[in-house]
């Protein structure tokens, strides 16, 4: 089954990943940086968890799977004036770089888009020098938790994680992390988990807003009308319900991921 990614390029959705820095994404890794270490970073999107890296390490080899969307990244580097990182566009089942060619092998949310993630994880490992970390977090959206109740989020999930199966991923990957790791080879790992909060007024206007805009906007609106699944006028009843649950003072949302460190 060929990979499709599921969320696509649309603002909405890079104003999320824009969001996402060493310290809310990839916290359980940094005792493991130093000035010494080559790093491999896998689907770095936008960049802002590779730059982070980038500020931290020696060197900082960026993948993309395709051109366009190394170029958000390339954009990110020159931003920010950093010129330790190197680009690939890349394969995560079929990487071309030699055996033992990286100190960490970093992926943040994609092996959840990835039809064989096992077989992603045997190419992190093959890529990887001996002594060296395979890191990876993924979000669980079966683990997703909200108040108050709000049944056009309820529809929301159902509908989102239909469309990834759909399209040869894994909306439930957090859990399933320590298990694909094992399947791989690895006999040293490290599980745990963390989570993104939304909470404070803003912060809940920031995440609806995000969700509001993609569930009508982004490819996954198409890709839901295409497949039948929904209709222009489901979408924007559940672009409404995100906007709802906004303006509840008492409203919380809990995005959960798995973490794995294996050696």
């Amino acid at each position: 089954m060929s990979n499709r990614y599921t969320h696509g390029h649309h603002e909405s959705v890079l104003r999320s990943h824009r969001s996402r820095t060493v310290e809310n994404s990839a916290a359980y890794l940094l005792p493991f940086l130093n000035d010494d270490v080559h790093l491999l970073d896998i689907g770095a999107g936008p960049g802002t968890i590779t730059a982070d890296f980038a500020e931290k390490v020696k060197h900082v080899t960026a993948t993309e799977i395709g051109i366009e969307q190394l170029s958000l990244s390339k954009q990110t580097m020159s931003e920010r004036q950093i010129s330790n990182v190197s680009f690939a566009v890349e394969n995560v089942e079929k990487l071309s770089f030699p055996d033992d060619s990286f100190d960490v092998v970093h992926a943040h949310q994609v092996l959840q888009h990835v039809s064989d993630p096992v077989q992603a994880l045997r190419e992190m490992r093959r890529v990887m020098r001996p002594g060296g970390i395979v890191a990876v977090r993924d979000s669980d959206y079966a683990g997703f938790v909200w108040y108050p109740a709000a049944p056009m989020i309820d529809k929301w999930l159902h509908l989102y994680s239909t469309v990834a199966r759909l399209n040869g991923g894994e909306p439930d990957a957090g859990r399933r992390l320590l298990s694909w790791a094992q399947q791989a080879g690895f006999a040293d790992i490290q599980a745990s988990s963390s989570t993104w909060c939304y909470s404070t007024e803003a912060e809940r206007q920031w995440w609806a807003g995000l969700w509001a805009e993609r569930i009508t906007e982004s490819s996954i609106a198409k890709q839901l009308v295409d497949h039948g699944l929904a209709s222009t006028d489901d979408l924007r009843a559940i672009s409404d319900g995100w906007l709802q649950w906004a303006e509840a003072d008492d409203g919380w949302f809990s995005v959960f991921h798995g973490e794995i460190l294996a050696r």
